[in-house]
């Protein structure tokens, strides 16, 4: 089985790239989405996993973001062949607000525009893209929004909110939260999310969509998290009291992961304290 990884020598790539023994498509590589002739190679390859994306919320980055984010993913589709696997790296805040109603949010969370930025709103447009492309030339499509993905930090990339806090237990800088750390977020290793990938691979599903978090048994609030990796690294972090960030929208979100367990046949194997302490390891090179 032939693996395509796009964005490979980025935070989640880097470890996809490595679970799958993949080949990368990124401008490391001096490969680029917006370009017709490198995007053609995607047709070689039995699975593309497509993470690469603009990840910027800047206003004044909008048409970029659109032009990377929905236009780069249309370049990538029109070449993949007929049987092939596709599987797209969307995210839970494609739901905005919606998702504040919920104790653990479902697929069928509304998607109307709640404020989102160009980036949640690039994503949910490229989804409407893979659903198209996949039905009409016959490859196979999985779209996951995903929730809170961490893993050991890569050499050269930069970090979720979750090795941002890594690397305060690790300095001993003070750690500012939103809310004064009461959000609670659901966390999925990097290694779950492989092995998600994995299994709508080795499924019979043609087309799926799916919420792919932790669940309700691997979330936290912020401060709990920050609390549960000094308890698993031994080191003494600190939280500055006299400051904090704005509330973020949702304050709470959780993955309802009932559908992707049910027909994948997946559920996160790794529990936050063994995840936590891969986040105090050496870096991946």
């Amino acid at each position: 089985m032939k693996v395509l990884v796009t964005g490979g020598s980025g935070y989640l790539g880097t470890h996809i790239k490595r679970h799958f023994r993949a080949d990368d498509f990124s401008r490391t590589t001096d490969r680029d989405l917006l370009n017709l002739l490198d995007t053609r190679i995607a047709s070689d390859y039995d699975v593309v996993i497509h993470l690469a994306a603009k990840l910027d919320k800047d206003p004044a980055e909008t048409e970029q973001v659109f032009l990377n984010n929905v236009g780069g993913t249309v370049n990538l589709l029109q070449s993949i062949k007929e049987g092939a696997v596709f599987i797209f790296a969307s995210t839970k805040d494609v739901y905005g607000r919606f998702a504040g109603k919920y104790d653990a949010v479902p697929e069928d969370c509304p998607t109307l525009y709640t404020g989102q930025s160009a980036l949640e709103w690039s994503k949910l447009i490229a989804e409407r893209y893979v659903e198209f492309y996949g039905n009409t030339r016959n490859f196979r499509t999985c779209i996951f929004r995903l929730s809170t993905v961490y893993g050991p930090a890569a050499a050269g990339t930069s970090p979720n909110f979750v090795s941002h806090y890594a690397n305060l237990v690790n300095t001993g800088d003070p750690v500012v939260f939103p809310a004064d750390g009461k959000p609670v977020r659901d966390f999925l290793h990097v290694d779950d999310f492989a092995s998600a990938c994995s299994s709508f691979i080795d499924s019979v599903i043609r087309h799926g969509l799916y919420n792919l978090g932790g669940g309700p048994d691997n979330a936290l609030s912020l401060r709990e998290l920050f609390e549960k990796m000094q308890e698993v690294s031994g080191y003494q972090g600190m939280v500055d009291e006299n400051n904090s960030l704005p509330d973020p929208v949702p304050v709470n979100y959780v993955s309802d992961i009932s559908l992707v367990t049910r027909e994948l046949d997946w559920k996160p194997e790794i529990s936050i304290d063994e995840g936590l302490k891969t986040l105090f390891a050496p870096p991946i090179l």
